[in-house]
Parts: C-alpha cells; sequence; structure tokens
C-alpha cells in the first residue's frame, strides 16, 4: 500500500508565539485523520522547520504520496504562487507524488469559529452593560493582500457575520498592503455613532500584526472615550477551524477533488490586475526562508518609527510600498504546478507593483501624523 503523510504548508512569523501556535495546531490534527497517515509542518518564510524539511521527514518515513495544505485562510500570493513552487520543484527533484489542496477559505465551520470568537467578546464585555447588537458596529480586520480575490473574502465572510448575527453595521479593514487599513477604518466606525465597536481580527494565530490590530484600536479608543471598544480574539485551533483543515486534507483523495483556486489573477483578468495575467509563478520568499523571531523589523524595540507597537511603517520606509522590489538574482527551472501553465525563466524577477500602493487609507496611512 503507498503510504500516505500530509504537510501542513504554514507561512511563518517573526513572533515566536505565532510559530507556537502554528504548531500546536499541526500537532492537534491528526486525530482528525486516518490512522495510518504521517502529519508534518513546514513554514515559508521566518521560522523553521521550513516546508522542505517537513517534506523530507515525510519521505524518509516511507511516505509515497503527500497531500499539502496551506495553512491559510484565504488564497493569495503565498498560497497561489510561493507555496506551490516549493512543492513542486521538491515533488520534481524526489520523484514524490505531491497534491495541493485549498486554502480555508469562505466555509460555513470557518463563519461558525469566527462567530464563537466574536460572542466570547460580547459576552465578556456585556459583564460591565449590555449593548444591543443593533447599536453595535461589527469591524472585520483582514491580513491583506496584493490580490484583490482574497480581500473580497474577507468582505464575504464579514457580510455573513453581519448578516448572521445581527449587527447594526459592519466594516472591513486590513492590517496591511491594500485599504483601508486598521486606523482609518476605525477612524470612520467612530464617526457613525454606535455605542460600541466589536474589532475582531480574522486571523488563524498571534503575532506581530495581532498586536498592530489592537495596538490603533487603543489608540483610536483613546480618541474616543464615548464608544466603547472591544478587542475579539483570533480564530486560534478552534475545533471548527480543525475540522475545516481535515476536509482540506481529506477530500483530495476524493473522487472529483475541488479547484483550489477559483480566481485567480494569474489565469484571469481581473480589474485593475489584467497585466499579471500568465505571471511567472515562483517562489519570493527564499531570501527570508528559516529565519527565526531575531529577523530584522521583528522587535518593535528596535524600531526607531514605532512607539508602543508596530505600526507598519519601517516597511515603507525601507522599501517604498514594498511591493515593486527586485530580488537581484538570476535562477533557471522549469516548472509545472495546479494553474497548467509551464514557465522557463532566467531572470532577475520582481513582483507586479500592487495598483494603489499610495491609497490615503492603505499603507501610506501609516506614517506618522504631522511627520
Amino acid at each position: 500500500m503507498t503510504r500516505t503523510g500530509v504537510m501542513i504548508c504554514g507561512h511563518g512569523s517573526r513572533s515566536d508565539a505565532a510559530v507556537a501556535e502554528f504548531a500546536v495546531l499541526a500537532e492537534k490534527l491528526p486525530a482528525l485523520l486516518p490512522e495510518d497517515w504521517i502529519t508534518d509542518y513546514g513554514y515559508l518564510e521566518f521560522a523553521n522547520p521550513v516546508i522542505r524539511d517537513g517534506l523530507d521527514r515525510l519521505r524518509a518515513a516511507g511516505c509515497e504520496r503527500i497531500l499539502a495544505v496551506p495553512g491559510m485562510l484565504f488564497a493569495a500570493m503565498h498560497s497561489k504562487n510561493d507555496i506551490p513552487t516549493v512543492l513542486n520543484t521538491y515533488a520534481a527533484k524526489h520523484g514524490i507524488d505531491v497534491s495541493y489542496g485549498r486554502e480555508l477559505g469562505v466555509d460555513p465551520k470557518m463563519i461558525a469559529a469566527a462567530a464563537a470568537r466574536i460572542e466570547e467578546a460580547e459576552v465578556a464585555a456585556n459583564a460591565s452593560g449590555v449593548v444591543a447588537r443593533h447599536d453595535t458596529c461589527l469591524v472585520v480586520i483582514g491580513r491583506g493582500a496584493s490580490d484583490p480575490d482574497a480581500n473580497g473574502n474577507v468582505s464575504k465572510v464579514a457580510r455573513m457575520l453581519w448578516e448572521g448575527m445581527g449587527f447594526g453595521w459592519c466594516e472591513v479593514g486590513y492590517s496591511g498592503v491594500t485599504f483601508p487599513l486598521v486606523e482609518p477604518c476605525l477612524s470612520h466606525v467612530a464617526r457613525l455613532g454606535y455605542k460600541r465597536v466589536i474589532v475582531f481580527p480574522y486571523f488563524l494565530f498571534s503575532g506581530i500584526l495581532i498586536d498592530r490590530i489592537y495596538g490603533f484600536t487603543d489608540q483610536v479608543a483613546a480618541a474616543h472615550p464615548e464608544i466603547a471598544f472591544i478587542k475579539a480574539g483570533y480564530l486560534g485551533d478552534h475545533p471548527l477551524v480543525l475540522e475545516t483543515f481535515a476536509e482540506r486534507i481529506t477530500e483530495q483523495v476524493g473522487e472529483v477533488p475541488p479547484a483550489n483556486c477559483a480566481m485567480c489573477k494569474y489565469r484571469t483578468q481581473v480589474l485593475g490586475f489584467e497585466v499579471e495575467v500568465g505571471a511567472v509563478q515562483e517562489s519570493h520568499h527564499h531570501h527570508v526562508e528559516g529565519q527565526g523571531a531575531s529577523a530584522p523589523g521583528s522587535n518593535v524595540a528596535d524600531c526607531a518609527l514605532c512607539d508602543t507597537f508596530c505600526t507598519g511603517e519601517c516597511r515603507l520606509e525601507a522599501t517604498g510600498h514594498s511591493h515593486d522590489h527586485d530580488h537581484g538574482h538570476a535562477h533557471s527551472d522549469d516548472h509545472a504546478h495546479d494553474h497548467g501553465h509551464h514557465h522557463h525563466h532566467d531572470h532577475d524577477h520582481s513582483h507586479a507593483p500592487y495598483p494603489h500602493a499610495d491609497h490615503p487609507h492603505g499603507p501610506e496611512s501609516a506614517r506618522k501624523r504631522g511627520a
């Protein structure tokens, strides 16, 4: 019989806490999978073990078939581009069957897990005075990406939470890359006249970005003491999150595995991102692969631009808008992936520029006021 391995492909983080939380989730998954499957994990960047290390361990254990999944909420560049490159390069080099499943995505179980985190925060806040949901504004904060498909899914999750739970209003913000970022989003919400604002980070784990979301929440709350700002917890290892991960793995061995990319800017024209159709699909993260929490920018104490939490301003100072840069090295490879096109290239590659990098409510809003 073919021995099956499971590979959970995480993003990685400069936060030791986030890396530890991901490891705990990966360790809990085997209980939801067939007993004879072997599960391992690895990270794309900033943390160890890297994805190749996990694949090596599965191969050493005798696995001839590996079912890989992105340990991510939505499919943006990391899920559509970087992880498939690592997996396909490894599969070709070692002659092993590696399949690649869907991201967690917009799923009823994920919506229910999110609602549970919001309700937990609501119950705790009601201990000091009940506020009706019609008098409450829900703010859902997503990661933010240079991919409108992923950003749009955050809005869909927010709408389903809003309509499902009956809040008076709902707004969506992002921790980086796109717009609106947390501070302009919350400053806008503060003008709507709601008694309570629940800020819910639609994130899997802790880390610098969670600190940023909560930091800006405290900042806006201090400027509006008449409004109760409530910080909800992130998803973490909620049982329904684990169930969704398990489903993304097991569905790959079904008769017709679901497509792992429904709306991909690399293969279909998406408004505003048309130039990226047919773009070379390769990983851009080998330059930070395996770096731990000591990586540059990991500690707010090392950043002269930040006061009490990481605002993201340092990325603006270091790289302009940080989405149009050259990695300055040449390489040649020929790889296939689930988007069904092949490339042979030898060039200095660069990210396509995010078309709205200068949006006043996007990353530029992180610059200190009056600087």
